[in-house]
């Protein structure tokens, strides 16, 4: 075997170690997993309650335990991958239906978040509370990555429940939610903001990795779009992308 062979043959190993579609489930099955883990449903939304009150107290508390403990059990990323399928299948109803579902989600948080902190007779914020209101360049990171895990995992032959949990925790999606609900609490705009921002930051960056996840999949698309159409929806993203990520920068400039 010549060098030019040895040089392909390298070429080709490295392509499958690194391929996504080598050992990924059909399309069929990605698409009832992911749909299956966003429907927002009575039991659903009675989790997701539960977990916020755990968090809240684990928050209240700063116990690291508790609030971990909490993100292992909230069904609320389940919601932002299924919107990620809906909009890389150009399928903008199920998008829509989806974000609303989110917005839902997001609404009974703060609200049960909120209620907690109102009654709670700790009112100064504990240091994990404070934790959650400065987000940085370093938090968009850690949301990428997470939700580009959180994807594989999702779509492999043999489903990855393992990366799941893993993720949950890294996104940490509950503790910014939680803290919006002591702020309302306590009427503390400053960290209603700071763990809003953290919020939007861990879900945008959630959804557009997993977006870039099926997009690699290339999952099949309800109809097909113009170039101009799919030009336009990359520039939506980017924009997007570029206004959510520059305050992050801007604060992780500011630490360093």
């Amino acid at each position: 075997m010549d060098f030019k062979q040895q040089n392909e043959t390298i070429k080709e190993k490295v392509r499958k170690a690194f391929s996504l579609t080598e050992d990924s489930a059909p399309h069929e099955e990605i698409r009832a997993r992911l749909l299956d883990g966003g429907q927002v449903t009575g039991t659903n939304l009675c989790v997701l309650i539960c977990a916020m009150i755990i968090a809240s107290v684990g928050l209240n508390m700063s116990s690291t335990a508790v609030i971990i403990g909490a993100m292992l059990i909230s069904p609320i990323m389940g919601s932002i991958l299924a919107s990620a399928y809906g909009n890389v299948s150009a399928d903008y109803s199920l998008f829509r239906n989806f974000m609303i579902g989110f917005g839902i989600q997001i609404l009974i948080s703060v609200t049960a978040a909120s209620i907690y902190f109102f009654l709670s007779p700790v009112k100064e914020p504990t240091v994990e509370l404070l934790a959650r209101t400065s987000p940085t360049f370093y938090d968009v990171l850690i949301a990428f990555f997470g939700g580009l895990a959180g994807i594989i995992g999702q779509t492999r032959i043999d489903k990855a429940n393992t990366v799941i949990p893993g993720v949950a925790i890294a996104t940490a999606l509950m503790p910014p939610l939680c803290t919006c609900g002591y702020a309302i609490a306590n009427a503390r705009l400053d960290m209603l903001l700071g763990a809003g921002y953290l919020f939007i930051i861990n879900a945008y960056f959630i959804f557009l990795a997993a977006s870039i996840g099926l997009t690699v999949l290339n999952v099949p698309k309800t109809r097909e779009l113009s170039e101009n159409e799919w030009r336009k929806h990359r520039l939506r993203m980017v924009r997007n992308t570029i206004i959510i990520a520059i305050p992050s920068i801007i604060a992780v400039y500011a630490m360093i």
